[in-house]
């Protein structure tokens, strides 16, 4: 037999079957970052930059804290794969990443290692170990997100402690400051025992805690007085002692007591209880909606009512402190509910928010005996030096031998516990400083911002809505060692912040800007303030909560940014000239407006902490150019609305009145296959470190754009090998076309899309109909539908279909002929967009699939833009997609009565069969169109269309109305090089082994397709 293989067009690329994700992807990170990739993109899109084409998606900072997880890799991969398909989209998207750098849990690290600041070591030396160890954690950090294939400016990261970025966010202060925004109280916070330290909303969580919950007497000092205020008192006054209920879960909050809270539009009944009560002869008063469950609580089994009155008649009256000797009033307060207790509410204002409130309309003193260390203060009677918690018993032992005590029982209830510590927090007031949600409008702003802001999924809205509308006053102070300061002076004697304060903490942000946040914290008043005011007023010793910190990165970066693009970057303007340029840009989004500086790279930044990590702000030229606010998106997972999202809001509607943000996209946390979640002890965590060393980036990658992100993210090790096989699908299909491209020169063999094949027109159409879905998808962040299409295009359209009828043109025909022309064309125009289609997603892969590309290109896929060389049939073309869904539906018939055939041992392949179709007249018709190249699009060795009225008896129905089939096998030789058996193999004396076909591509002036 005679081998013709040498006259085959086979398959032959450079890109190799195998993936090896594990093993390539770090090498093809290497040349990204020898390449300078990023600049290159940033360069790419400097024209579109120029003319306010951008698109900024403001990086949220993860924690400066431990290796990242499966949810760091998540929400940054999502990001990449926005930041990636925008600049597609020819915009300049420029990715600028950050990192939170200060506070308590860095501090507790060092703590470990160092001892606590004032003690083994110096304040100043534990503020330098914690920048230190911030700075190592970005760095490993850094690597895990780069090696996702994470592209950014990661030479000039931000981060909240770089000394410039520190003197910005004090600078924020000063404009909220300025604003009227800041206040002094000494309010309930939240308050960790554990921290030492004011908690803000967003780090405190909800566990269950198993409590005390009591009923106790307050003694009415005047019962007669009370009665008098009754609209309805049976016959006497009743016997024994009259008392007020309360009930409560917190039992150390009573030593701070200051009044009784009734709500002054509830009844309330004065109960008479029988000498037989588990406490003699006495009159309660209850709220008369809680009677029968207040009296079956207490186990007092006759009672009945001597007189009502509603809860504003008892405005005023005295009541005695059940154990110390001072009398408290009734207030009255729209807080107080027929949920659960008595209907009278036990108030301490130094201990709870609606107690606070009601109480300052009071003018209750806001008493607080609890130390920062969660106990008693010295002085306290009774309780001095205990622990609150541990104080409950006590306190109730008090009130039972002052018989002061109705009821206790123990319950579980949900409690706020610290989110570091997992441990109880409790209320207490202290002098802090506090956002006031109303005294300048702030409230009123911010919800209006929020209607203006396109919130996804929708729910989002209503979400943070609910949160900002009934948030308390933000408490932003703390009591840290790492921290940015709050450099405020404050004057001794009244407290009022000194006359000059605006231009003050400038001063002081300019000192920081020059030594960091030691700068102020070795500051004496008289330095600033000379001597005679430097006497008179003191300083502020706290620092910022940390989400201040994050809060206002819409300053310190995006209108820090936009500063350097006004500028002219770095290189155009001294350190002053851009201060100077952040305070005119006056936080306005002037995007629109930039001078579109051109960026290769960007200059490193002057000063580096530890670690090599660059301080970040002061290098703003280059990569930092181009940002703005509003920023286009910010993207986060769904905890954030009370975290970031919120404290950005408040912070740029407390600087400019405006939200920082146009659209903010949420993702859910991450679960396991079962719907549980991320546990060590449930050994059901999964690492993406191991993950990138064993599957590969891309793998991650690829779960992450499969996975409906606004809901709950499932993954295992299991769901990630499922993962691998779909992509193993898409490289493979990758490859084909890669392979097929063998001496294709796109500048010398692309065919005309009017001279194609009409099967490649068709495959070139059916991928533009891909992209402009694709890119739809892309553009509304549902990155699940790309990947289901996309898949789906691989394994039917082309892998079951035109990958499949093609191999015999693709290898039979002449080198140059123009079908195979025509073949490649097709497969080359695929291949370039699906490149780009991948990028995002797949961007390891797809830049391999870019180095193997034939042509001239740019060095990297990420400089692209959707490929613009697709096109699409002619309407009213007799070959439109119409036609072709006809074609695929009889193709997908006759190929089930195929595999039938085979499984009955009839033939063993497609090509062994000769099949006969009988058809309604219009498909009939529709079919004929296609001639004898039928049998190449059903893979027969011969195909023939005749009348469904002519229908033999051996033929069989199909799935597809108006259209039998009769299979035989053909009688016919097999040729050696095509396969197909035909009725001419033998005739030819210089080819016997040949087909008729074979010899003309062979020998030849080649075969001549037109439709498939």
């Amino acid at each position: 037999m005679t081998d013709y293989k040498h006259t085959l067009n086979l398959p032959k690329t450079g890109f190799p079957m195998k993936a090896n994700l594990a093993q390539r992807e770090p090498e093809m990170l290497k040349r990204w970052q020898a390449l300078d990739v990023y600049g290159q993109v940033r360069a790419a899109r400097a024209e579109a930059r120029a003319r306010g084409e951008t698109f900024i998606l403001h990086d949220g900072p993860p924690y400066a804290n431990g290796e990242i997880h499966i949810g760091h890799a998540v929400n940054k991969v999502l990001k990449d794969i926005i930041v990636k398909s925008r600049t597609l989209d020819g915009l300049d998207a420029p990715y600028v990443p950050g990192w939170d750098c200060h506070g308590l849990p860095i501090e507790l690290q060092v703590e470990r290692k160092q001892g606590k600041p004032g003690q083994k070591i110096s304040v100043t030396q534990f503020r330098h170990a914690c920048r230190d160890y911030a700075a190592r954690q970005v760095d490993g950090q850094r690597a895990d997100f780069e090696r996702l294939g994470v592209l950014g400016d990661w030479a000039h990261p931000y981060l909240t402690m770089a000394p410039r970025f520190e003197a910005d966010i004090v600078r924020a202060l000063g404009r909220i400051v300025a604003n009227g925004h800041l206040h002094k109280g000494s309010k309930p916070v939240h308050w960790c025992i554990d921290c030492g330290s004011a908690l803000a909303e967003a780090e405190v969580e909800y566990a269950d805690k198993e409590s005390s919950a009591i009923d106790v007497r307050f003694a009415v000092s005047d019962p007669e007085t009370l009665l008098g205020r009754c609209h309805a008192v049976p016959e006497g006054q009743g016997q024994g002692p009259m008392s007020v209920v309360i009930w409560t879960t917190t039992p150390w909050t009573l030593p701070a007591n200051q009044a009784v809270a009734l709500n002054p539009e509830l009844e309330y009944a004065l109960v008479q209880v029988a000498a037989d009560g588990p406490h003699g002869e006495e009159r309660l008063l209850v709220a008369e909606g809680l009677l029968k469950d207040t009296m079956d609580r207490w186990g007092i089994p006759h009672h009945r009512v001597i007189a009502y009155g509603r809860g504003d008649a008892f405005e005023g009256l005295a009541l005695q402190h059940p154990f110390y000797e001072r009398q408290v009033p009734v207030i009255l307060g729209e807080h107080v509910t027929l949920e659960a207790g008595t209907g009278a509410v036990h108030t301490a204002p130094g201990h709870g928010l609606d107690d606070y409130v009601v109480g300052s309309r009071y003018q209750l003193a806001v008493d607080n005996p609890v130390g920062g260390d969660g106990r008693f203060v010295e002085g306290t009677p009774l309780f001095a030096g205990e622990n609150v918690f541990d104080a409950n018993q006590q306190v109730i032992e008090t009130l039972q031998a002052n018989g002061a005590l109705v009821r206790e029982q123990r319950f579980t209830h949900s409690y706020p516990h610290c989110w570091r510590h997992k441990t109880p927090i409790i209320f207490r007031a202290t002098p802090q400083w506090f956002i006031s949600m109303d005294q300048q409008g702030l409230r009123a702003a911010a919800l209006r911002e929020i209607e203006a802001v396109r919130w996804m999924p929708d729910w989002g809205q209503s979400r943070i809505d609910g949160m900002v509308r009934n948030r308390p006053d933000w408490c932003i102070s703390r009591q840290r060692t790492w921290g940015v300061p709050i450099p405020l002076f404050v004057d001794k004697d009244s407290g009022a912040l000194h006359p000059r304060t605006e231009v003050l903490i400038e001063e002081v942000a300019a000192r920081i800007e020059a030594k960091g946040i030691d700068a102020w914290f070795e500051l004496r008043a008289e330095d600033l303030l000379g001597p005679d005011e430097g006497a008179r007023y003191e300083k502020v010793h706290d620092t910022l909560d940390v989400w201040f910190d994050s809060g206002v990165t819409h300053a310190c970066v995006l209108d820090r940014g936009a500063a350097a693009e006004t500028l002219n970057g770095r290189d155009g303007a001294s350190d002053s000239e851009q201060s100077a340029g952040l305070e005119r840009s006056g936080g306005a989004h002037s995007g629109r407006e930039h001078s579109g500086s051109d960026h290769a790279g960007g200059k490193r930044a002057d000063g580096e902490h530890a670690g090599g990590v660059p301080a970040a702000g002061d290098g703003t030229g280059g990569d930092w150019a181009g940002l703005r606010r509003p920023a286009d998106l910010y993207l986060e997972g769904s905890d954030q609305h009370r975290g970031w999202f919120q404290s950005s809001l408040l912070t740029s509607v407390a600087m400019v009145g405006a939200a920082p943000y146009q659209q903010v996209l949420t993702h859910g946390f991450t679960v396991d296959q079962h719907g549980r979640k991320m546990s060590k002890s449930l050994g059901n965590v999964v690492q993406p470190q191991q993950v990138m060393k064993t599957l590969g980036a891309d793998i991650i990658r690829l779960w992450v754009a499969a996975t409906d992100y606004r809901a709950e993210m499932a993954v295992s090790d299991e769901i990630l090998k499922r993962t691998a096989d779909a992509y193993r699908r898409i490289r493979n299909t990758a490859r084909f076309l890669l392979s097929n491209l063998n001496g294709f020169d796109p500048s010398r063999h692309q065919v005309p899309a009017a001279e194609m094949i009409e099967l490649d027109r068709w495959a070139v159409d059916r991928a533009l109909q891909l992209q402009e879905e694709i890119v739809a998808a892309y553009r509304d962040y549902q990155f699940h539908l790309i990947y289901h299409r996309l898949h789906n295009f691989c394994v039917v359209d082309m892998g079951g279909f035109y990958l499949d009828v093609i191999k015999d043109r693709q290898y039979t025909t002449g080198a140059d002929s123009l079908p195979r022309r025509s073949c490649q064309t097709a497969m080359y125009h695929i291949i370039e967009a699906m490149s780009r289609w991948l990028a995002p997603i797949l961007s390891f892969t797809a830049d391999e699939i870019w180095q193997h590309l034939p042509g001239e290109r740019d060095e990297t896929v990420f400089t692209a833009v959707w490929y613009p060389g697709l096109f699409a049939l002619d309407d009213g073309d007799l070959y439109d997609r119409d036609f072709w869904n006809q074609v695929l539906a009889v193709r997908t018939a006759v190929g089930r009565r195929l595999e039938a055939a085979r499984t009955q041992g009839l033939i063993r392949a497609g090509l062994d069969a000769e099949v006969d179709l009988y058809c309604a007249p219009d498909l009939e018709g529709l079919l004929r169109r296609l001639g004898d190249e039928l049998r190449f699009v059903l893979i027969t060795s011969e195909a023939s269309v005749y009348p469904l009225t002519e229908r033999e008896a051996e033929a069989e129905d199909t799935d597809l109305d108006g259209l039998a089939v009769r299979i035989r096998p053909s009688e016919h030789t097999k040729c050696v090089r095509c396969w197909h058996h035909r009725a001419d193999v033998g005739t030819h004396g210089t080819h016997p082994e040949l087909c008729g076909r074979c010899v003309v591509n062979v020998d030849g002036e080649g075969e001549r397709r037109r439709y498939a």
